[in-house]
């Protein structure tokens, strides 16, 4: 996948599962004026296309857009959902997800509203960080802003805030995590609350150093 690959458009019919395995996917929600936000983002613990094991007409109003360029696991949903209902290891594995998925969700609505953009910025690069097990990525400053439902120029702010105390270094969208403790000190503490839940239902991960 590459970066800024549509894996899927708000409306459609989901026909197939992405599991990442190095790149990242954000889950996007478009509003009327255009303006787009990350509601989610799906990492090498998760899958995207949740809706299609979970019934109904197997369409979602989101859209999934490749974030961070790498490798996915990618599975018809048909084939997948005949497993789900008939093995039920899988199918437990799924639903801790799910669960996982939900919580994010509802840790990121408290997060809009009560946190400042440096933490969420933070907080976000530490997202993308574990999702992708590394300390390198491609990220432009537009696309970050679209993900965090702000304006460039806030992005900008941040970043350089966060370049200037030797946190990350970024040059024309290659970002690189430079000190890590620096910026979970930023960072507001949804990040950890929602690695402590991926940790419990999904198992734990030690993401302190990446090779």
């Amino acid at each position: 996948m590459t970066h800024g690959q549509i894996l899927h458009r708000a409306g459609e019919e989901i026909r197939f599962l992405h599991f990442p395995l190095t790149c990242m996917v954000s889950i996007t929600l478009m509003t009327a004026d255009g303006r787009t936000i990350e509601t989610g983002a799906i990492g090498n613990r998760g899958v995207a296309g949740l809706n299609a094991f979970m019934g109904g007409k197997e369409t979602t109003q989101t859209e999934y857009i490749c974030q961070v360029s790498g490798d996915t696991l990618t599975i018809a949903a048909e084939p997948l959902k005949v497993e789900f209902n008939r093995n039920t290891e899988m199918r437990t594995v799924l639903l801790k997800y799910t669960q996982v998925h939900m919580a994010e969700i509802s840790q990121n609505v408290a997060c809009i509203s009560l946190h400042t953009l440096e933490q969420r910025f933070a907080r976000w690069l530490l997202e993308v960080r574990e999702r992708t097990q590394s300390d390198r990525f491609t990220l432009t400053q537009e696309f970050m802003a679209q993900m965090l439902g702000v304006r460039r120029a806030g992005v900008t702010v941040a970043a350089l805030a966060l370049k200037e105390m030797g946190a990350i270094d970024y040059v024309r969208g290659d970002l690189k995590i430079s000190d890590v403790s620096a910026v979970q000190k930023l960072a507001c503490e949804c990040y950890l609350a929602l690695k402590d839940e991926y940790d419990r239902l999904l198992g734990v991960r030690d993401s302190g150093s990446l090779g």
